[in-house]
């Protein structure tokens, strides 16, 4: 399976939740975008769903040298959640990633601001709250986006994906309530090579796509 683009994958994710929709399963659902890939795929899945969208800020945690291997990731002003195991045997520490920690606070801050500008942060708590990203390679920031929101004692906690890693996949379950991952190729290697247009996502289109949302949803 191959997708074409983050939209078609969000279409084919939506009707999967669609299914359990109609079941009556997803009661008074919030979608959750992580962004920036994360929100197209998002905005289709609430499109579909009637339910409201916006964002959640995960910052991945890079090897020094080789920033797009996650060794931790961080969420808010939570703590930085580390794969300790992947820290020690690259000979790392918890205090000599902390400039890389504080770089990424900084970045997540500034996503805030500037998607959500003075919006409050959704409500959580006795929701079905659906987390949504383009794909799920090593999934540190989806672990720590959903540790982030069992804090705030959401109903149901579904962590929703069109591709990802196999491995991942399976260990997202002891974070999620339900984990619906599409695609699950054994020779994974990296979320891009499943879909033939993966272009780059900025911040003008993740703003647009949440003001078109939002817009959309006070017509209806």
């Amino acid at each position: 399976m191959r997708f074409q683009d983050r939209r078609q994958a969000g279409q084919r994710l939506a009707a999967r939740l669609r299914e359990w929709s109609a079941d009556g399963a997803l009661v008074d659902p919030l979608v959750l975008a992580l962004p920036r890939g994360g929100v197209p795929v998002a905005a289709e899945v609430a499109r579909a769903l009637g339910a409201p969208l916006d964002i959640l800020v995960a910052r991945k945690i890079g090897v020094p040298g080789h920033p797009e291997t996650g060794i931790g990731a961080i969420v808010g002003d939570d703590p930085p959640l580390f794969d300790l195991r992947a820290v020690e045997m690259l000979g790392l520490s918890e205090e000599r990633l902390g400039p890389d920690v504080a770089r990424e606070r900084t970045e997540l801050r500034r996503r805030e601001r500037l998607y959500r500008g003075d919006r409050s942060a959704p409500r959580v708590e006795g929701r079905t709250v659906i987390v949504v990203d383009d794909g799920l390679a090593t999934g540190a920031t989806a672990r720590a986006a959903l540790r982030h929101l069992r804090q705030q004692g959401p109903a149901r906690l579904i962590l929703a994906v069109p591709v990802g890693a196999p491995e991942s996949a399976a260990d997202m379950r002891s974070e999620a309530d339900d984990v619906i991952c599409l695609h699950q190729p054994p020779d994974f290697r990296a979320v891009g090579l499943w879909y033939a247009d993966f272009d780059q996502v900025g911040d003008e289109e993740v703003v647009r796509t949440l003001h078109e949302h939002s817009a959309a949803a006070g017509r209806g």
